[in-house]
């Protein structure tokens, strides 16, 4: 009985070696993928994003930033910041000069080209915060209309303009923005896209895009929560709970106003 036991204890001892060693091997693999293989010339082939790359192309965020000027100037005047014409002005001034800087990928930093990023993010973000403003006072005070169908309209531009102006900011503080990104300056991301932990399923030459960015604050403002990509940084948790507060509040009080003319 005794060599039995000592038998069965020895055969249970080499099942866990063996369970510990697969255990071993599976991170050892998944470490392996997520860091890079070996290249055939030599050297450690890193994910796109963990490298220096060529950048980013400008033309997403041009049409994005095109779709918030319209957004801002289509939108009833009394809900617009005053005058009416200036801060989508000052944005388009400032893009012009980034552009100019940058005009096919963004590569190049400099301490001016980055606080007119961020002076451009910034007016974008304080003529959105205006009209959130305006038509949540209005809704609140009994002031937002007897026709649902402008009330919609308004509550759809502004709910759009604040989920481009918030890709916007994670785009542009994500790893230091993204001239600093191409330049792999920064290793630690701000924000984990599934990409990152399944870098066996994409490309090597994937790396975050303000496309990205937008499906990031798209699903934030939709679902009031974070989804597929995870806030690492305090900012980017803070950040994405700041825009959750503002689109649950523009989306209640819209539909709930609405609901109450149709009614």
């Amino acid at each position: 009985m005794a060599g039995e036991h000592l038998a069965g204890e020895h055969l249970a001892g080499e099942h866990m070696g063996e369970e510990h060693h697969v255990q071993l091997h599976l991170r050892l693999a998944r470490l392996e993928s997520l860091l890079g293989t070996h290249h055939p010339k030599g050297g450690l082939h890193l994910p796109a994003w963990l490298r220096q790359t060529k950048g980013e192309h400008r033309l997403p965020v041009t049409i994005a930033l095109a779709a918030l000027v319209t957004l801002q100037l289509v939108m009833s005047p009394e809900l617009q910041f005053p005058p009416r014409f200036l801060l989508p002005s000052l944005e388009i001034l400032l893009f012009a000069v980034l552009v100019a800087a940058n005009p096919r990928r963004i590569t190049r930093e400099s301490m001016v080209l980055r606080v007119l990023g961020l002076l451009l993010v910034a007016a974008a973000s304080l003529a959105t915060a205006w009209s959130a403003g305006r038509l949540v006072y209005e809704l609140a005070t009994g002031h937002g209309g007897r026709s649902a169908v402008p009330l919609l309209i308004n509550g759809g531009a502004i709910w759009l303009t604040n989920v481009i102006v918030f890709a916007l900011w994670y785009w542009d503080f994500d790893r230091g923005g993204p001239a600093a990104r191409a330049a792999a300056r920064k290793k630690l991301p701000d924000f984990l896209f599934a990409q990152m932990t399944t870098p066996e399923l994409v490309s090597r030459d994937w790396e975050p895009g303000f496309v990205d960015y937008l499906y990031l604050s798209f699903t934030n403002a939709t679902a009031f929560s974070p989804t597929d990509t995870l806030p690492l940084s305090r900012w980017a948790k803070l950040t994405m709970m700041v825009q959750s507060a503002i689109s649950l509040v523009t989306v209640a009080l819209v539909v709930a106003r609405a609901v109450n003319i149709f009614t």
